[in-house]
């Protein structure tokens, strides 16, 4: 795995684990060991997936971010974090034990998200306006003023010429205006994001712009938007 994505990865999970944690009596270090099982039940809540598994020592429930795991599927969770005595207010029940962890990411899953740019065809030429807002921003100009937006908000009004559902618990979407020129890639922005949309939807976006994101498998975007909310 990508050192930096690992990196981010550890980091995640502590961050996880401690957003969820103000219930919690005692936790134990951080193993990092990886944990693999059987899926006997999955609760989904909010951005967050429960899992039962029967593993080599028994029965144990973990969570992970928000993704698609089917009942009777093998899964290995990684960065492990163990708790105990946690209580999930969305599943109103207390875990004497549960584990805290990521997904692996593989180059097949990292690359359904994210590969395929250049494959992307329009079917006709995207004209759509700008948006209105105070923030509002062509994807031309979010990937031309990357370094000047960094961290901030922007509002885009775009069309989805691409969407991966559920890889790494978010949504990805590729979004075009008809700003921009296909041969630097300033016509083209990702998006991450909770919200469900699908090709060919003109949608008007919020979210925040982010700069060298490395989601490994030699998947760098130099700009994209993350946190993005798709308005009504």
């Amino acid at each position: 795995m990508n050192k930096t994505l690992a990196v981010c990865l550890f980091l995640g999970t502590s961050l996880m684990a401690s957003s969820w944690a103000s219930d919690v009596a005692t936790a134990a270090p951080l193993s990092g060991n990886a944990l693999t099982g059987t899926v006997l039940e999955v609760k989904d809540v909010d951005s967050y997936t429960y899992l039962r598994l029967k593993t080599k020592n028994g029965e144990t429930w973990a969570a992970v971010g928000k993704a698609q795991i089917k009942k009777g599927s093998t899964v290995s969770i990684e960065n492990t974090m163990v708790m105990s005595n946690f209580e999930s207010k969305s599943l109103k029940k207390t875990f004497p034990t549960i584990v805290f962890g990521t997904l692996p990411v593989s180059a097949k899953e990292t690359a359904s998200a994210h590969s395929g740019l250049a494959k992307v065809q329009d079917s006709a030429p995207i004209k759509v306006s700008r948006a209105t807002g105070a923030n509002a921003r062509t994807v031309a100009e979010i990937v031309a003023q990357g370094k000047t937006l960094k961290d901030k908000p922007v509002e885009l009004h775009a069309q989805v010429v691409k969407f991966s559902p559920a890889i790494m618990g978010k949504n990805w979407v590729h979004l075009r205006d008809g700003s921009g020129s296909a041969a630097d890639g300033t016509n083209d922005i990702l998006m991450t994001t909770a919200g469900k949309t699908k090709v060919g939807d003109v949608i008007t976006v919020t979210g925040v712009v982010r700069l060298d994101k490395d989601f490994g498998a030699g998947y760098v975007y130099k700009v994209l938007i993350e946190d993005g909310n798709i308005q009504p």
